[in-house]
């Protein structure tokens, strides 16, 4: 899964966001220099990922890619995704997108001191082009996929991906909602086991 969908599935929990949102570039044990709140949401996210790779739904989603994208397909998918849970997001949950991804913008600024150096340099261009609420479009989506693109020297040829995404809408959308289903009841038990890390 992608940004939007690694925050939401941390149950508006501000460590676990936190830590859940940098899980990325945290390897190994390192883990263990963090927050415990924070440790939760690195685990979380690392077992959000094991669970989503090796879903037989999810890929479904990255075989139609495959031919065209290779070992790319997998983060194709996890954009794709967050992009039908912006679109849905009133499905989702209670407060607005715009307000939710607002919220999330602040509480990155008021943790600067405990993200890691990656995270601090995108944050910046992150927020100011509002990559998150960008999702909830096509048009997003694909601008997103030309940076994902140039950041692999344009062998990727991610940037066209855009093109599947319109001929098989219905179907990764379809694929993505019964996924998701599972994956946030997956989360939420695994908040639960983390409780008393």
């Amino acid at each position: 899964m992608n940004y939007l969908a690694h925050i939401y599935l941390s149950n508006d929990n501000k460590g676990i966001t936190i830590g859940n949102f940098i899980a990325d570039g945290i390897k190994g044990k390192t883990y263990t220099q963090f927050p415990k709140e924070i440790q939760k949401g690195i685990l979380l996210h690392r077992e959000i990922d094991s669970f989503t790779d090796f879903h037989p739904t999810v890929r479904l989603s990255t075989k139609r890619l495959h031919k065209n994208y290779g070992h790319y397909s997998g983060v194709i998918v996890d954009i794709l995704y967050d992009h039908f849970l912006a679109k849905n997001w009133n499905n989702y949950h209670e407060q607005s997108l715009e307000a939710y991804i607002e919220n999330f913008y602040e509480l990155l600024r008021n943790s600067f001191n405990i993200l890691t150096p990656k995270i601090k340099r995108m944050m910046p261009y992150m927020i100011a082009d509002n990559w998150l609420l960008s999702y909830a479009t096509v048009e997003g989506i694909s601008k997103i996929l030309v940076k994902m693109n140039t950041r692999t020297n344009n062998t990727s040829k991610m940037n066209f991906a855009v093109l599947e995404l319109e001929e098989y809408y219905e179907e990764f959308e379809n694929e993505f909602t019964s996924f998701f289903e599972e994956l946030i009841s997956f989360s939420n038990h695994k908040i639960i086991e983390l409780k008393n890390l």
